[in-house]
């Protein structure tokens, strides 16, 4: 699952890039995600990786590992881009990964 898995054919590559960039597009993700990837012409199986924000699953349909986190900060927001934010929290969730605990942040 890295950079030469990806499909550059990929409507959800295309998604990502565009909901970055367009925030009329951004907002109707946020106000009717099952229109959005209809719109975009999304498999079946993307789309029940996006329902689920099942980031492995992208990765292994040919997401670019670049977009991987920027698909948790389009759910969960990316104003604040630390370790510990919400987007940050959800990545590393979904793809398994431990995060450290931030300084002075008990278990």
């Amino acid at each position: 699952m890295g950079i030469r898995d990806t499909d550059r054919t990929l409507p959800s590559n295309r998604l990502v890039f565009e909901l970055r960039r367009d925030a009329e597009k951004y907002a109707a993700f946020r106000r009717d995600l099952e229109g959005t990837l209809e719109a975009f012409g999304l498999s079946e199986a993307e789309r029940q990786a996006w329902r689920t924000i099942d980031l492995a699953a992208l990765a292994r349909l040919g997401v670019h590992p670049y977009f991987l986190p920027q698909i948790t900060r389009l759910f969960k927001g990316g104003g604040y881009n630390h370790n510990d934010s919400d987007a940050a929290r959800l990545y590393a969730e979904k793809m398994g990964v431990a995060q450290a605990r931030p300084a002075g942040k008990e278990a």
